[in-house]
Formats: C-alpha cells, sequence, structure tokens
C-alpha cells in the first residue's frame, strides 16, 4: 500500500546567498517542493529566477488564474502529504487565491502560499498593488505574516514548510516585500528544534479500546487525515483485527479498497443509523457526518462517540464525546486494535452490515446499466468504473454529479480520490488534475465535473495542454445548477438563477484550448468515448448530456 510522504527532512543547516528569491528556492527544495504553481508577476520575478538557475531546476508550472495555481500546489500536498508551493504576485494575485487557500484550511491540506508585495523601501506612498495581505489570510492560514529582511526569507520559509506539513497540517501564506526579494543577502541558518512528541496518552487510547470492547453494534469511520497523517496501512490493519464496519469519506476512501467486505459505506445509513458506538478517526464532526449524532434510528437509542484526532485543537468542541484520542494516528489505531477485544454482538452486527453494503450495491445495477434517454448520470460510472485501473486517480469538482461519484465510485487505493473538502469550492479541477498528473505520472486521471463547476476553471484546459498533462474530463452536463434548483423549488415553488444552457458545447472549449472531447448524448457511446478519451493522450473532454430531472436524492444541504 502507497503511504503519504509524512516524514520531515532532516533540519537545514548552512550558508544562504544570492537574491531573496534564491533563499526562499532553496529552503523549499530542501522540504521536497520540486514543482512551484504559479501566474507570473513581477513582484516575484527572483522566485522564479531562483527556481531556474540551479541544476536540477525546480519546475514552473503557470497557470491562467492564481486559484488553479492554488489548488493545484493543495492538490499535491493531499497526494503526498507534504506542502505543496504556489506563487502568485501581489494584490488581486493575492485575492485570487484565497478561496484555494480556505478550501486547504478547511481539508487540512499542507500548502505554502508565496506572495509578492509592494516594496518596503516606498510602501504607503499608492505603488501598485500596495495592499496589507496578511490580514486578509490569518483567518484562513495556520500562520500569514510578512517577512522584511532579505536575511530573513530562508528561516521564515522553513518555519513555513515545517507549520504546513505539521499536524494538523493546512496552509501558511508569508508574503516579501518585492526589494528584499531583489535584495542580495547572506544568511546563516542553524537547526530547527525537533519536532514535539505525538504520542498518543495510553488512558486515553485504553478508554476508547474499553469502548469498543463493550459495543455491540461499533462502527469505525476514516477521514482524510488517516491518508495525510501516513496512517492508512494501520486503519487497514486495525480495521481487519477488528472486524469492525468502516465508513469513509474525504482522502479516507480507498484505505479499505472497494470491494472490501468491512467497507460499509452502500450500507451508510444503516450502519450509523444503528450503531451504538462510532469511533470517528480523522475527520471533524461536521455535517457530512451529522454533527456527531449517530444511532436513533429504527427506535435504537443514541451512539456513544470516540473522536480520534491527530492534534488536539481537533478534538471536537461542540458536543462532548464519550472519548477523545490524539496523537500519532497510527500509534493510536493501533494501540486501540491491540487493546480491545470485540464481542459476538459485535461480530454478528458486522455481517449484518456487511450483508446490508451487498444488497445496497446489487439495487444499483439498473440504474448503472440505465439505458434511459436522456441519459442517467449513474450510467456514466457504470461504464466508467469497468475502465479504471486499481490506481487511477479520481477527481471530483462539481455538486449533483459529483454526489453520484461518491455513491458509486470507490477507490482501490488510498490517496487517489480528490475533492474539494468540506468547503465545498467548485473551480477544483483544473488544479486537482495537474497535480495528479504530476505525482502519478503513470496513472489513469480522470476529473468529474459539472456543467455548473465547468464554468470556473475550464480555460486552465490550456495550461494541461502546454505543460503536455493529458487527463480525461468527465462534464455531466444537465443544464442546471443541481444543488440548487431543486431545494429552491421545494422552498418557493419556483426557482430563479438555476439554470443554464443544455448541451453546452464544453468539449469544444477543450478542443479549441488544444485538447480532444466529443458530445455524448446516447448511452451506448459513453464507454466508446471513455476509451478514446484515455487512449487519446491529451486533455480530453467527454461531454455527456444528463437528464437535468435526475437529481441526486440528498438528505441535507449542509447547513
Amino acid at each position: 500500500m502507497s503511504t503519504p510522504q509524512v516524514s520531515a527532512p532532516p533540519p537545514f543547516t548552512g550558508r544562504l546567498s544570492g537574491h531573496g528569491g534564491a533563499h526562499a528556492v532553496e529552503i523549499a527544495r530542501h522540504h521536497g517542493i520540486d514543482t512551484m504553481f504559479t501566474l507570473s508577476g513581477g513582484h516575484v520575478f527572483p522566485l522564479y529566477d531562483g527556481a531556474v538557475k540551479p541544476e536540477p531546476t525546480m519546475r514552473l508550472l503557470d497557470v491562467r488564474h492564481e486559484q488553479t495555481a492554488v489548488f493545484a500546489a493543495e492538490g499535491v500536498g493531499k497526494l503526498t502529504g507534504r506542502a505543496g508551493l504556489a506563487v502568485v504576485t501581489a494584490g488581486p494575485g493575492v485575492t485570487n487565491a484565497v478561496s484555494g487557500v480556505a478550501t486547504a484550511r478547511f481539508s487540512g491540506s499542507p500548502l505554502i502560499l508565496l506572495g509578492g508585495r509592494a516594496p518596503d523601501s516606498r510602501w504607503g506612498q499608492g505603488l501598485l498593488q500596495e495592499l496589507d495581505q496578511p490580514p486578509m489570510l490569518e483567518p484562513v492560514t495556520k500562520r500569514a505574516w510578512t517577512v522584511h529582511g532579505t536575511d530573513g526569507i530562508g528561516a521564515a520559509m522553513d518555519e513555513a514548510a515545517r507549520l504546513a506539513n505539521g499536524a494538523h497540517r493546512g496552509p501558511v501564506f508569508l508574503d516579501i516585500p518585492m526589494d528584499r526579494l531583489y535584495d542580495q543577502a547572506e544568511a546563516e541558518l542553524s537547526a530547527a528544534a525537533p519536532p514535539a512528541d505525538r504520542s498518543p496518552e495510553p488512558g486515553r487510547v485504553a478508554e476508547a479500546a474499553r469502548l469498543l470492547s463493550e459495543a455491540e453494534r461499533p462502527v469505525l469511520v476514516y477521514g482524510s487525515d488517516v491518508w495525510l497523517d501516513g496512517a492508512a496501512q494501520a486503519a487497514l490493519e486495525a480495521a481487519e483485527e477488528l472486524g469492525v464496519p468502516v465508513v469513509t469519506n474525504g482522502q479516507g476512501r480507498g484505505v479499505l479498497p472497494g470491494g472490501h467486505r468491512l467497507l460499509a459505506n452502500r450500507a451508510r445509513g444503516a450502519a450509523l443509523g444503528r450503531a451504538d458506538l462510532v469511533i470517528v478517526v480523522g475527520t471533524p464532526l461536521d455535517f457530512r457526518l451529522g454533527h456527531g449524532l449517530f444511532g436513533g434510528k429504527d427506535d435504537f437509542p443514541l451512539a456513544k462517540v470516540v473522536h480520534v484526532a491527530d492534534s488536539a485543537e481537533q478534538v471536537t468542541d461542540h458536543m462532548t464525546p464519550a472519548a477523545a484520542v490524539w496523537g500519532d494516528l497510527s500509534a493510536a489505531l493501533r494501540g486501540i486494535a491491540g487493546a480491545a477485544a470485540p464481542s459476538a454482538s459485535a461480530r454478528r452486527w458486522s455481517a449484518e452490515i456487511t450483508e446490508a453494503a451487498r444488497a445496497a450495491a446489487a439495487q444499483d445495477s439498473d440504474a448503472l446499466a440505465s439505458g434511459a434517454d436522456p441519459i442517467h448520470p449513474a450510467r456514466i460510472y457504470g461504464e466508467l468504473n469497468r475502465l479504471l485501473d486499481d490506481d487511477a486517480v479520481v477527481i471530483g469538482d462539481g455538486g449533483d454529479f459529483v454526489s453520484y461519484a461518491g455513491k458509486y465510485v470507490e477507490p482501490k487505493r488510498p490517496g487517489r480520490w480528490l475533492d474539494p473538502g468540506p468547503f465545498g469550492c467548485l473551480g477544483t479541477g483544473m488544479g486537482y488534475s495537474a497535480a495528479a498528473r504530476l505525482t502519478h505520472p503513470s496513472s489513469q486521471v480522470v476529473t468529474l465535473m459539472g456543467d455548473g463547476a465547468a464554468g470556473f476553471s475550464l480555460m486552465d484546459v490550456d495550461t494541461l495542454v502546454r505543460h503536455r498533462l493529458p487527463v480525461v474530463m468527465v462534464c455531466g452536463n444537465n443544464g442546471i445548477w443541481g444543488l440548487e434548483k431543486a431545494p429552491m423549488q421545494m422552498l418557493y415553488g419556483y426557482d430563479v438563477a438555476a439554470d443554464l444552457t443544455p448541451q453546452t458545447r464544453y468539449d469544444e472549449v477543450v478542443r479549441a484550448l488544444g485538447g480532444g472531447g466529443e458530445l455524448v448524448t446516447d448511452p451506448e457511446e459513453i464507454a466508446p468515448a471513455l476509451r478514446r478519451a484515455f487512449d487519446s493522450g491529451v486533455p480530453y473532454m467527454v461531454n455527456i448530456a444528463t437528464d437535468p430531472g435526475n437529481v441526486y436524492p440528498r438528505k441535507t444541504m449542509g447547513v
């Protein structure tokens, strides 16, 4: 099983010389960064110079909108567990990046954003794009600050990387005045302090194990931090040792491969609704998990909750769990599994949920093979699942259409599913596509997007074409904002601002930008079109006209 690269490099010690951009890039290299995602701006030219001068050079991947640069860097963080790097120019470059940074914060993705800044030497004189930027980024970063001395850039960059990559992971913003980036300096860096011990408290682990041993209907929930904290293998082993049903979300998807007997996603309602104990590992108790209210279905009582987090500040504070464990997730999971002894009732419960999941999957067969005209969205996933390799990277960028993907696509490996996470920001698709192709150059990369999401970032197909990054894009084109139209009709009896033009030729946009694509209106043509896309070797869109009357049956809007 692949695991993210969560181990930190040895501390950087030594001398830095040259201009400020060279200092920053050398430290970025030390932290394993090999790609700079950017959109060109004069405030940050020294960073480019620092990237292309030394051998081996750092890859520069320039995009058409700063949000794509940030989403690409965040995608690298999600795929590898180590911070990606985005560089944007001052003013609008930074403000265009904010949604991507917020997405990283909500997802716990390690990310470093470097921003240009008007020069210190003339600050306050009404310079181009003169804006004090860190206060805007402070609410959505682990830290946001300005470094005012060229000789301090290296140390600040080192701190940014360690903050971003340390649990709980997240984005860090550093802006550097233009003159300080261009200035020359010498700097000596000493070893950083060793990271703090993250061993979970034995008493808390023992209490979680005791609750699990006493439970009759336990469920494990694995979220993104299981992957990002390097605990995927430990999580799989713990589930199999305990024999407990597992529900996954976010980048927890794939920790138990699709088809695993303990994977309960297809019986999620029964598992979480009838459980008497839910152990939630590596994900917040947010709207995706009913805010931590489990059980209560079919006259069953509410379940006890154990929250296992990668750091103390991630433990829920809007409710009081029966137990809480924090620290290294591999150690926590191995400790709980080693000390717990699930009951005979728990084993019978697990078999019951396994059967429920199998029955639900069997009921899907009609939808996945639907010959309906207009096309049922599920038919797309029925065809796609037959073509996906075990190591495929699947990216979801959309609302209604991607909700179907969450139901029908189960990754075979961890770290191979990317979505915007709980912030729900559309437009991640092209950035995530670039990150996935660079990180997994020999794997299939499939980006699923609704026609709404396509409007946010499709121009960055140009980026994929220019940098020769072939990906397959599948657009579920139903001509509406599916997450909004039906709820507004339910509330008001009408809807506004919820329609798009039916069968817009997004595939022709991709072709105009140098890729390939086609429109599909016949369900029997889905599979041949997908095969052509995978064989094309270019960014290729399969634009599929789907039924606007067939929207995903959701139970919550997250509010």
